[in-house]
């Protein structure tokens, strides 16, 4: 190996490659990505989407808020059924928002604790003590 870097051929050649890499790179490249249209599960991405949305408008408080306001159920589900695919994605996302925000608090508790024993952890190993009076 030692020699083949002595050689004059070596050096040549890795100016070369070095020159014909940074010609080929020069050029910018075009990639294009787009989302391809199935028109084939349109009906079962619609359905599934109304009954996400079914499923937040049965609890118990969106259905005393929609009475509060002078709606039935089965008037805001027929409201919701002649939507637009758009519209009724729009909801169906919102209604997602909803009920990720309506657990009980359990997972701010359970971070809540990940965090007092990564604090107790961190402590322990630099040699600290933690009294409690």
């Amino acid at each position: 190996m030692a020699m083949m870097r002595r050689a004059g051929w070596f050096v040549v050649l890795a100016v070369v490659m070095a020159g014909w890499m940074g010609l080929l790179g020069s050029f910018p490249s075009v990639a294009e990505a787009s989302v391809i249209a199935s028109h084939g599960g349109a009906g079962d991405l619609r359905a599934a989407e109304l009954t996400r949305v079914q499923t937040v408008l049965e609890q118990k408080v969106v259905m005393q808020k929609l009475m509060d306001y002078g709606v039935s159920s089965e008037g805001a589900m027929a409201k919701i059924r002649s939507m637009s695919d758009t519209d009724l994605h729009r909801l169906a996302t919102l209604a997602d928002r909803v009920a990720a925000g309506t657990d009980s608090g359990v997972g701010f508790l359970i971070g809540l604790a990940v965090l007092v024993i990564l604090v107790l952890v961190i402590l322990m190993i630099m040699n600290k003590r933690v009294v409690v009076r």
